[in-house]
């Protein structure tokens, strides 16, 4: 399989046929060998396998999957690098030692004596390709990486890692790839990893992480990369506990929804916080204080209070009728047996069930010590007698968690009783309905209402909890909310993704080292990614102008990008004329275009945008080379990227808030969201923070 490594730096046709054109034939035979193992899959015949149709229905889905995984996209590179070895790895490196070469991709590929043709970017063979350096070569003679325009592999670069007398130079293929023009969802990064996110991606599952990155550094794409990895190196694990990606909306998950797939990973579950929380409908928005209480930590322990108040000491004791025998469990060894549920802290529900197999193991040591032998059918008898039942009942009720959630929200006196000492006067009086409901289906419930359901629900009954959990954009979660999601890895792990920066809601984040507490990951390790990838220079720049209003002491980005990028302030006459002619410029250009405004805004720019017969889309639909521009709403755009940017009146997004530094936050994110250009559009000036 090796290939003689040349001396070019970068090199094309022009430059250099044979290598380029053995690569060409190696990426030919590539393509070809996984075309047959794909052929190979679905000629598979499992009708004389399956033992019945569960089997064969579970057969051929995992037949599908494999079958998906294996497809060979035509616009994506099926290898993007090269590693030639001095030793084989692994071997002891002796003098002499024959060294191997290796493609690495985004999956593995076999020829029909199973040979590896591709190695999988996430097997050890492959992690020099993106740790090894001039300092550090890790026995890499050579790093090659290809260039490809569309499908079709036009350029290759080499670094001569063990020879020192090559310098060390940037990567023109790797910038060209990190700037290269965006249409549509977003895409893998697995040819570009850098070596501190390598290390992020690569961590084991036992431990969780949390990454702390500004825009452009690629944290999304991280967390995305890391479950990939994750499901690579413990795929039967995960295949039993499963795995989650949490994101703030539906925008956003659209927008991600196609990188694991493009890597052959199609098992992963995507959803919101609202979408884990639904247990009832919501319909309903709070005020931002009353949304901001309900997302205290605090209501967790007033949850607990009012659902514990339920529990009753048994007034009187039990007889049970068993034949001509009368068995009596006396009050005091009742109280006892609730007292003993009560302190092993255990879930109300599960207590509850408890409860009367506990009375009638009493009742059974009656028996054995009257001389006779009950068995375990004899004690699930006693455990449904009436009396039993009718004990439990009285002493520990059913609760339905929605139910009990309605009450609290409603009756002023059950609140206080139960917040005395937690929440304030002022406090109880903002999380109670002005109007109470008079049913769970009719109350309008908010997204706050919702998670202190699931709250509530945990409290019955044990959350399921995942093999891992990737959390993103989650500076913007209330304590509660974090809980939530806590709750769905307690005996998994987790990866959280965020910037503090741009935390955006009334309870946004404070510290990491509190938000993690609330998740119960305490022990994350906490990372930081700095270098940008995505945000050119000037733009980056001009934006961290705010991170001293909101991010004291936060790390500025400091862009790695060789190309500064288009950056243009434009003063502009109110109306739309100024926003229409920068969006028209940039669409002369290649690569997709975002005009991100104030929420209030968007329905003129809209018509406005109709009338000049400029076409447009929506946040988390898809852009076509004919219509490449979305309108964005500066609350959606958290997480989108753009080639090029325009962005509609500063002012109007940071008025757009409850609160300014709230507002400056939105407004840094929406300065961040260009990968080549931005353009500011503004007629009634800009805020003071800019400078």
């Amino acid at each position: 399989m090796s290939t003689p490594a040349h001396d070019d730096h970068l090199s094309d046709a022009s430059l250099s046929a044979d290598p380029l054109s053995r690569e060409r034939s190696h990426l030919a035979a590539s393509r070809s060998a996984l075309r047959a193992m794909r052929e190979d899959v679905e000629s598979l015949d499992i009708a004389d396998v399956a033992a019945n149709w569960v089997n064969a229905a579970a057969l051929e889905k995992q037949i599908e999957d494999r079958i998906k995984a294996l497809a060979d996209l035509s616009e994506t590179p099926l290898f993007f690098g090269r590693l030639d070895y001095l030793h084989a790895p692994g071997a002891e490196q002796a003098e002499g030692g024959e060294g191997e070469c290796f493609y690495v991709g985004r999956r593995h590929v076999h020829d029909t004596d199973g040979d590896p043709m591709v190695i999988d970017w996430r097997a050890p063979v492959s992690q020099p390709f993106y740790r090894a350096s001039k300092k550090d070569p890790q026995d890499i003679a050579l790093r090659r990486r290809f260039g490809y325009t569309g499908g079709d592999l036009t350029a290759y670069e080499d670094e001569h890692l063990s020879d020192p007398a090559e310098a060390a130079v940037t990567s023109r293929l790797l910038q060209q790839e990190i700037e290269r023009p965006r249409v549509g969802p977003m895409r893998d990064i697995v040819a570009t990893i850098q070596p501190e996110q390598d290390e992020i991606v690569r961590a084991g599952l036992s431990g969780s992480v949390c990454v702390q990155g500004g825009p452009g550094t690629g944290k999304t794409a991280v967390g995305l990369h890391r479950v990939a990895y994750l499901l690579y190196a413990h795929r039967e694990r995960l295949a039993r506990t499963g795995t989650l990606v949490i994101g703030p909306n539906r925008s956003f998950l659209h927008y991600i929804e196609q990188v694991l797939p493009a890597l052959g990973e199609l098992a992963v579950h995507q959803a919101t916080v609202d979408d884990l929380v639904a247990h009832v409908e919501v319909r309903g928005a709070d005020e931002a204080a009353t949304a901001v209480v309900k997302g205290d930590a605090r209501m967790a322990e007033v949850l607990r209070r009012a659902l514990y108040s339920h529990v009753a000491m048994p007034a009187e004791g039990i007889v049970v009728v068993r034949g001509s025998r009368r068995w009596r469990v006396p009050v005091y060894e009742l109280e006892e047996i609730v007292r003993e549920l009560l302190a092993r802290d255990i879930r109300y529900g599960a207590a509850r069930e408890a409860l009367p197999q506990r009375i009638a193991h009493a009742v059974l040591v009656q028996m054995e010590r009257a001389g006779e032998a009950p068995d375990d059918r004899v004690q699930n008898t006693v455990a449904r007698n009436a009396a039993v039942k009718a004990a439990v009942k009285a002493v520990w009720p059913q609760v339905d968690p929605a139910k009990l959630v309605l009450r609290l929200l409603s009756d002023a006196d059950f609140l206080a009783e139960h917040a005395e000492g937690v929440l304030d006067a002022d406090e109880q009086k903002a999380v109670l309905w002005v109007r109470p409901a008079r049913s769970v289906k009719s109350a309008g419930w908010s997204p706050a209402d919702a998670v202190l359901i699931d709250e509530a629900t945990d409290l019955v009954e044990r959350t399921h909890s995942l093999g891992h959990v990737v959390l993103d954009e989650a500076q913007d979660l209330s304590p509660m909310q974090y809980r939530a999601v806590g709750r769905r890895c307690t005996t998994g792990s987790a990866t959280v993704l965020g910037d503090l920066a741009q935390g955006t809601t009334p309870w946004a984040t404070r510290s990491w080292s509190e938000a993690l507490s609330h998740l119960g990951k305490g022990e994350a390790v906490v990372e930081e990614l700095t270098a940008g990838f995505r945000v050119p220079t000037d733009v980056i720049a001009y934006a961290s102008r705010l991170l001293p209003h909101i991010a004291p002491g936060l790390t500025p980005v400091a862009s790695i990008r060789e190309n500064p990028g288009f950056f243009e302030i434009r003063a502009a006459d109110a109306g739309t004329a100024g926003v229409l002619a920068a969006c028209r410029e940039l669409l002369e250009r290649e690569g997709s275009v975002g005009l991100i405004a104030a929420d209030a805004r968007v329905p003129e720019l809209a018509a406005a945008l109709e009338a000049a017969g400029i076409g447009h889309v929506g946040p988390g639909e898809e852009t076509t080379p004919a219509i490449r521009l979305t309108l964005v709403p500066a609350s959606l755009a958290k997480g989108l990227e753009y080639d090029y940017v325009v962005l509609d009146e500063p002012r109007a997004v940071v008025a757009g808030e409850p609160d300014e530094r709230t507002g400056l936050r939105r407004l840094y994110v929406a300065l961040t969201r260009a990968v080549s250009g931005l353009v500011v559009t503004h007629a009634t000036g800009l805020p003071p923070q800019l400078g």
